[in-house]
């Protein structure tokens, strides 16, 4: 039986690809006004981060510069802040605001909300449009708690659809998450399960907290609090079919925000909890 349990660990491993690295610089610290920021994306051209808060902060979009200076901030005026939980944007440089945060899997008015790039040079900004969804495989509200498979805190946009990673929130958990699928189109639709796959049985150390995909769509990342997932290898967007590989930060905080910097170089926000975070870091993939 030992035996057994020492091959399986083995396979999984192997399966994994695990490395570790100790290259996570830190760049700069955030505003000290930004306490909870969710997510970030990266405009290479004028270097400025595009961020957010979660709930309970204001609909705004911050803009900072790469001396981690708040450059601008952007009132989104027809979003409500439900619960803002990622930002990512379009190869034409428009951002969506994922509005899907969900910890206790109750909600029936999930969104994504885009906001032309046109705007983004305005202290007051409208949505273009919003898109509502919901998941197919939920039929309670909150389902069972071994069952709440339903918040998420990472999703980016490829080709005209919107990838979606879950945050298991369910009891015993053991790192499934979900991908979902959602065309970027204005209206109510039903987001498409395209697959799961697993990270490991520790909440504090595998929950997915953001994800983002590499400018040459050949990169797939997904943030914990010390590590990150990275898929590559894969045929169309069918990531989890890639090469999984675990590759840790060395570094435990409350990570919740990635984006891809180039192809090769990640940039990584963190909240500030008891003294620890609240900043900017980047780190380069070998």
């Amino acid at each position: 039986m030992k035996k057994s349990l020492l091959l399986v660990a083995s396979i999984f491993l192997l399966a994994c690809q695990q490395q570790s690295n100790d290259d996570l610089k830190t760049l700069y610290s955030l505003p000290k006004k930004l306490k909870e920021v969710s997510g970030i994306t990266y405009f290479p051209d004028s270097k400025l981060i595009y961020t957010l808060e979660d709930r309970g902060n204001k609909n705004a979009v911050y803009a900072i510069n790469s001396e981690g200076k708040l450059d601008k901030t952007i009132t989104i005026s027809n979003a409500k802040n439900v619960d803002w939980e990622d930002i990512t944007k379009d190869q034409s440089g428009n951002i969506y605001i994922g509005d899907f945060g969900n910890n206790d899997n109750d909600r029936k008015d999930l969104c994504i909300y885009k906001v032309n790039k046109n705007q983004l040079n305005k202290d007051q900004a409208s949505a273009e449009y919003k898109v509502s969804f919901s998941y197919p495989e939920q039929t309670e509200f909150p389902p069972k708690k071994k069952e709440m498979f339903y918040d998420v805190e990472g999703f980016f946009e490829y080709q005209n659809n919107f990838y979606l990673f879950t945050k298991n929130r369910s009891k015993d958990f053991d790192g499934t998450a979900y991908i979902y699928k959602i065309a970027n189109k204005a209206g109510t639709q039903k987001a498409t399960k395209i697959g799961e796959f697993k990270t490991c049985s520790n909440y504090n150390h595998c929950v997915l907290t953001s994800a983002t995909i590499s400018p040459d769509g050949k990169k797939v990342v997904l943030l914990s609090h010390d590590k990150i997932v990275l898929f590559k290898d894969f045929k169309g967007d069918l990531f989890h079919k890639g090469k999984q590989t675990e590759i840790k930060l060395n570094h435990f905080s409350q990570k919740e925000a990635i984006v891809f910097k180039d192809n090769n170089t990640l940039l990584i926000a963190d909240e500030k909890t008891n003294k620890v975070g609240g900043n900017v870091y980047e780190f380069k993939l070998k």
